[in-house]
């Protein structure tokens, strides 16, 4: 098993700061190649007290105010625009930045891409949904329209 400090959020794993044991090759072919994770050692603490509190300034000021953004993004259906051919099917797929990015577009607000989690991959046009985590307890979910861009 492999100790580990988390530098990202980690689906069913942790948030920023925590310290997992996770297996090996989990450890050293995707978390700490992809920079969601380092390596724990004995000076790591002062690196998670760092990461919490980088955390906690990237953090949303309040819960209220989360609790705000998750009524106006619910509210609000998000045009997606990426290039597609004939049938609807896409050139490649939506990925969370092209979200972060309709979102902003909107005017709904600014989110971080890598709060953002898609079930399935987008490969088509039509109606998906995603969700987003805005704060600790506080996730929106996104109704997306995937319409091909002229």
């Amino acid at each position: 098993m492999a100790k580990l400090i988390l530098t990202h959020e980690v689906s069913g794993l942790g948030s920023p700061g925590d310290v997992v044991d996770v297996k090996n090759g989990y450890a050293r072919n995707y978390l700490v190649p992809q920079g969601l994770a380092i390596v724990w050692t004995r000076g790591g603490e002062k690196q998670v007290s760092d990461i919490k509190n980088a955390r906690a300034a990237r953090a949303l000021a309040s819960l209220e105010d989360a609790q705000a953004l998750k009524a106006k993004l619910e509210s609000a259906t998000i045009t997606v625009k990426a290039s597609a051919g004939l049938g609807g099917r896409l050139f490649g797929s939506v990925k969370t930045a092209d979200i972060a990015a309709s979102v902003t577009e909107a005017g709904l607000g600014d989110i971080d891409k890598r709060s953002i989690e898609i079930g399935t991959a987008i490969k088509a046009t039509g109606s998906y949904s995603a969700t987003v985590k805005l704060h600790d307890g506080v996730v929106a979910t996104l109704a997306l329209k995937v319409i091909a861009r002229k």
